[in-house]
């Protein structure tokens, strides 16, 4: 027994199962080593066909850029490579690559895209400082990101990433990766490449900066928006101050040129062509929209031709413009509830004494809300219904004391305000100098909108498209909106062609169409304030902009006769339904297409489309291309009796001086002045379209996705404003319009006006009867409710009610839901 266990020791030696455990790890590992090779390669052959093609990035040939001009000469946008001045590797000076390097990346030339030193490097400082306080990225790695990734942090986009740098290094040289990320880095302020960011910073050419300035350029890269001297020179001087550092330990510099370079003075001065030196006036909407129409003709080629294009639009008008604009959208947000600050962030106390890690959260905050204009964004250290103190920078900080300020905000300030309204300290929230004082807002979620034309031949004088360019969505061009009470003169137009004049008297009483006569839903618009007379005269109910006056008309003339007459001033027969609603305005215009209506208007009857482009040139003066525009006065641009647009510029001259727009003639102190305000149901959309015989305007306020302004908001109250404010400045200098002599065939009687066809007695002397339920018998309108011609009724309403509102007199509540706006 003994010697049978001793001779089953010593054939299972006690290490036995250990060495049959880690074989077994071994081949477990290798297997797992081995799948994981097998799905990095089929990763790899997946993803590096998808990799762009980086033929693109070496592509720089010499390029003239697209230049965009006032009709005044004035420069207001440039499109194209030679933006970025564009320069050879060897005509960049060796301090600013050498900067570049000491700053970015010292170990450039001696790694193949990854600096493992680095990343060592990096790791060993962050476990450290227990924060994300130092990167690895290689200038590579930065080029392989910033041109052809999303800024997206992902796995699969950190992988793309990789293996595009190891591509950009396997195909360019190392001086052809340096020639790329000089010229195409982001430096701040709309400047790409170092040769720009030293035009528009220094107002040099990068050949003649000196070591502090490269200094100052190369430490820019690593936050753009905050880094750059011109938005904190303070910050911009501690980065040059480590880029100068780095430099002297890597021997690029001597001791006495760092101590030279730290001594120099740094002069702020922005080069004429650049966005910071050359763009003196806001038309961003104006330049972009030349560079799109331009491009239609012109494809890729539009970028390097050298071209120049003159635009109609005057600089001192369109500046004008675009600051009626920003102070009719601050007004309203002042006005409507204050919804509270951007958000609340935890402040540490006494973090505002720490100016490096103060600076850490500012850019965070500055880096998610971007500054917009004079409406900049800042961090709440303490707040009081009182005194408000807001820090845009260690350096910068505001005192909001003023009571007019602090009302505006004051339902944040109470002591029991609630999330999301409350201001307290950490609280995000935007800052805006008056000139006076400080005042705190929020960012406006409203927009507006401007043009400005002239009526003789469709020249654009101004145009702005939005409150800021951030999205590019150009709102006079592109938004779909509904016109309400602003389209009511174009139904009047329509009625005096069809008998009725100024004194025609129509019902105002109440108007009802139920689900039978419909064929869809009961109809029953309402006049604001629910306010009804019996009776009131064409002109009155255009003064008053009273619907059921308007609805009547529309029922006497017919809806398919107005559809097919309202296409003569340009809108679109598809987008303006012929059914009742469209009465009110219930249809979908742009506020260029309602100015180019306007214009017929104010220019005796003629249609003259709008332009944007008077000429374009190329690189040497060459006229290429010449605007032919069509004028007023031309026999083939009639399009409606000279009688009419005689009457309906009467007729909107006094709504001007005791209409809806009644302020407009006193305000301006004119006689020329005419107008119509317009607002939608719910005042979802606010309007004023206005017109002297030598320029027409439009203002326009909503929001992108159509709500209400506030029951109180109107036409009147919120885009008249806009408009008068571009009007004081533009009309300064022009003569008050005599109005002219009455064309040929209209006769005035008792102070009225009636065509020669439709003479006292025998025009159209009433429309509609005093009471709703005489109005609908049987389902039947009335005989002296038919309409004059054929296709009228309320054929086609019920299939299209649903899609339509009662469109609204100003500010005018309506039962009916508002359309779909599309844009």
């Amino acid at each position: 027994m003994s010697s049978s266990k001793n001779s089953s020791k010593t054939s299972n030696p006690p290490n036995h199962w250990f060495r049959r455990f880690f074989l077994k790890s071994v081949v477990f590992v290798a297997g797992l080593g081995l799948c994981g090779a097998l799905l990095g390669s089929l990763a790899l052959a997946l993803a590096w066909p998808n990799l762009p093609d980086l033929s693109a990035m070496i592509d720089y040939k010499p390029r003239v850029p697209l230049r965009i001009y006032t009709a005044d000469n004035v420069l207001i946008g440039e499109f194209g490579e030679e933006r970025r001045n564009v320069l050879r590797f060897d005509e960049v000076p060796d301090v600013m690559k050498s900067a570049i390097l000491a700053a970015e990346d010292d170990r450039f030339y001696q790694h193949s895209g990854i600096d493992w030193m680095g990343v060592a490097r990096a790791v060993v400082a962050n476990i450290s400082n227990m924060s994300k306080s130092q990167g690895a990225s290689t200038i590579t790695m930065q080029v392989a990101r910033n041109f052809y990734l999303s800024s997206e942090k992902t796995y699969t986009r950190k992988f793309y990433e990789l293996l595009l740098t190891f591509k950009i290094e396997a195909t360019l040289t190392k001086n052809e990766i340096l020639d790329l990320y000089m010229n195409q880095i982001y430096l701040g302020h709309r400047s790409y490449g170092f040769a720009a960011a030293a035009r528009t910073y220094f107002g040099k050419q990068l050949q003649d900066i000196t070591l502090a300035e490269a200094a100052m350029l190369a430490g820019i890269p690593k936050a753009p928006s905050r880094l750059n001297p011109r938005y904190s020179m303070p910050r911009a001087k501690d980065r040059q101050k480590y880029v100068l550092n780095r430099m002297l330990s890597l021997g690029y510099i001597t001791e006495q040129e760092y101590q030279d370079a730290i001594n120099q003075p740094i002069i702020l001065k922005s080069a004429p062509g650049t966005p910071m030196g050359g763009y003196a006036i806001h038309a961003e909407y104006v330049a972009e929209l030349a560079r799109r129409l331009l491009f239609t003709v012109y494809q890729d080629d539009v970028y390097s031709r050298g071209l120049n294009v003159y635009t109609t639009v005057n600089s001192k008008e369109q500046q004008t413009a675009y600051e009626a604009v920003r102070a009719g959208v601050l007004d309203y947000t002042r006005r409507a509830r204050y919804p509270g600050p951007e958000e609340t962030i935890d402040l540490p106390q006494g973090i505002e004494n720490d100016p490096e890690r103060f600076n850490e959260v500012i850019d965070q905050i500055q880096e998610k809300y971007r500054d917009s204009d004079d409406l900049m964004v800042g961090v709440v250290l303490s707040a009081a219904p009182d005194k408000v103190v807001v820090a845009r920078s260690p350096e910068q900080i505001v005192e909001i004391t003023n009571k007019s300020a602090l009302k505006v905000v004051a339902r944040g300030l109470v002591k029991n305000a609630k999330p999301p309204e409350k201001i307290e300290r950490g609280s995000v929230v935007y800052v805006r100098d008056t000139g006076e004082y400080w005042e705190l807002l929020n960012m406006p979620s409203v927009e507006a909108a401007f043009v400005a034309m002239r009526p003789q031949d469709g020249a654009i004088r101004a145009l702005v498209g939005g409150f800021g360019f951030e999205e590019h969505f150009n709102r006079v061009t592109q938004a779909w909106r509904q016109p309400g009470s602003a389209f009511k003169p174009f139904i009047y137009a329509a009625a005096l062609e069809r008998g009725l004049t100024p004194a025609t008297q129509v019902s105002d009483e109440r108007f009802r169409l139920t689900a039978e006569q419909t064929g869809s839903r009961a109809w029953e618009p309402k006049n604001y304030g629910n306010d009804y007379e019996p009776m009131l005269t064409m002109r009155q109910g255009l003064y008053r902009s009273k619907n059921m006056v308007s609805i009547r008309i529309m029922q006497a003339i017919g809806p398919q006769y107005a559809q097919d007459y309202i296409t003569r001033f340009g809108f679109d027969r598809a987008r303006n339904p012929a059914v009742l609603p469209l009465a009110l305005g219930a249809g979908g215009v742009t506020p260029l297409q309602l100015a180019g209506a306007y214009t017929v208007f104010a220019n005796g009857g003629y249609r003259v489309p709008p332009y944007l482009i008077d000429r374009v040139t190329d690189s040497e003066g060459k006229v290429l291309m010449q605007a032919r525009p069509v004028v007023a006065g031309d026999t083939s641009a009639r399009v409606i009796d000279p009688r009419t647009a005689y009457v309906m510029y009467d007729m909107l001259r006094g709504v001007a001086r005791q209409g809806t727009a009644a302020r407009l003639a006193r305000d301006l102190g004119r006689a020329d002045v005419a107008g119509k305000t317009g607002t939608t149901n719910d005042s979802h959309d606010a309007w004023f379209a206005g017109f002297t015989p030598n320029l027409v305007g439009v203002a326009w306020m909503g929001f992108d996705q159509p709500r209400s302004l506030g029951s109180r908001e109107t036409g009147g109250g919120a885009s008249l404003p806009i408009w008068l404010d571009y009007m004081r400045f533009a009309l300064e200098d022009i003569p008050v319009a005599e109005p002219g002599p009455m064309p040929d065939g209209l006769i005035r009687e008792n102070g009225e006006f009636y065509f020669a066809e439709f003479p006292p007695g025998q025009a159209v002397a009433r429309v509609g009867l005093p009471s709703p339920e005489e109005m609908m018998l049987n389902g039947q309108l009335p005989e002296d409710m038919q309409p004059l011609g054929s296709g009228g009724g309320n054929d086609g309403i019920g299939a299209l009610l649903n899609q339509l509102t009662g469109g609204g007199g100003d500010n005018t509540p309506q039962d009916a839901q508002p359309a779909r706006v599309q844009f």
